[in-house]
């Protein structure tokens, strides 16, 4: 029995965050278990003119290569997605990404709420949705999504991110099941990963 009452009927990671995020997502990558079996999905908010470096910084770290997902691209197991500067990213339900250049949300695109509540929408109970460290509210409405459709969540303890605005807003809008420390979190995944070996 996992420390977390955990199972391997899940399917996939979804992440979020804005400031403040992008140190706990190099620590959550550089540390994940090799072969880590569920595909991860990022959403983090970004400069949009700045196109390049930011999947690369991420990469040298991380256990897994991370990639910004075509349109239209199949989401497989074990891979590690990032949505690209400047286009919103859903997940739609014959497992691909669609990647659009609508109105902001949030002041944001891309947006939290959308990747996290179409994730959602297609996985059901069987998503884990992370948010982490940011300045406002965009992943709240996804996070009760998440939680809307039986699925598992976590935010990141608000006293140890540089901004808490984000995991605030999540805890306010649903029930969170978990409020970890980015540790704790990797921790979390490790368990996780267990579950499928």
């Amino acid at each position: 029995m996992s420390k977390y009452n955990l199972n391997n009927s899940y399917k996939a990671v979804v992440i979020g965050g804005s400031a403040g995020s992008f140190q706990g997502v190099v620590k959550i990558l550089s540390q994940l278990p090799k072969g880590f079996p569920l595909p991860i999905i990022m959403c983090l908010h970004r400069l949009k003119h700045v196109r390049n470096g930011f999947v690369e910084a991420l990469s040298i770290k991380s256990v897994v290569q991370v990639t910004e997902p075509h349109d239209k691209e199949n989401i497989k197991k074990g891979s590690v997605y990032l949505a690209p500067a400047n286009y919103h990213m859903s997940v739609e339900l014959g497992l691909y990404f669609a990647l659009s250049t609508e109105e902001m949300i949030n002041n944001s695109r891309p947006a939290i709420d959308i990747t996290l509540g179409t994730s959602a929408f297609v996985y059901k109970e069987k998503l884990i949705g992370i948010l982490l460290s940011g300045a406002n509210k965009d992943g709240a409405l996804g996070m009760k999504h998440i939680h809307d459709r039986g699925g598992l969540t976590i935010v990141q303890e608000p006293s140890e991110c540089m901004i808490d605005t984000m995991p605030r807003a999540a805890l306010a809008a649903t029930k969170i099941d978990h409020i970890m420390k980015v540790d704790q979190i990797v921790e979390f995944l490790k368990e996780l990963d267990k579950q499928y070996r």
